[in-house]
């Protein structure tokens, strides 16, 4: 069977996908009509994910790959002007997460970052 001429072919949208669009309507002054409009989808369909957004169904699974906030801070000009050359030659990594604060000396291994920070995420 093939699809005919008309038919419609559906979007599939990840959880991502709809929990930004949703909350692109949690904005002041948004208009949940404009922006279903914006993204081809229908005003009931924007509104079903809301509820599926409030009662917490929409939220990323932990494993998952997430981006995280980050700040750069003048912290290396300040290193540079105390002298501490050892610092900056070994580098250092500071990582507020607001409920912790984690501090990577050294060469640091990339995996071993994203393991320690994925558990002070959860």
């Amino acid at each position: 069977m093939g699809v005919t001429e008309g038919a419609v072919k559906r979007r599939h949208r990840s959880k991502q996908e709809r929990r930004a669009i949703v909350e692109e309507t949690l904005k002041p002054g948004a208009s949940v009509s404009r922006i279903a409009r914006a993204y081809d989808l229908n005003t009931n369909q924007v509104f079903a994910w809301r509820k599926l957004y409030r009662e917490g169904r929409l939220e990323i699974p932990a494993g998952s790959k997430a981006l995280v906030p980050v700040k750069i801070t003048d912290a290396l000009e300040r290193l540079k002007a105390s002298g501490s050359t050892k610092a900056i030659r070994n580098g250092i990594i500071d990582i507020d997460l607001g409920h912790a604060r984690v501090r990577i000396e050294g060469a640091a291994d990339p995996e071993c970052v994203r393991a320690a920070v994925e558990g002070l995420i959860r």
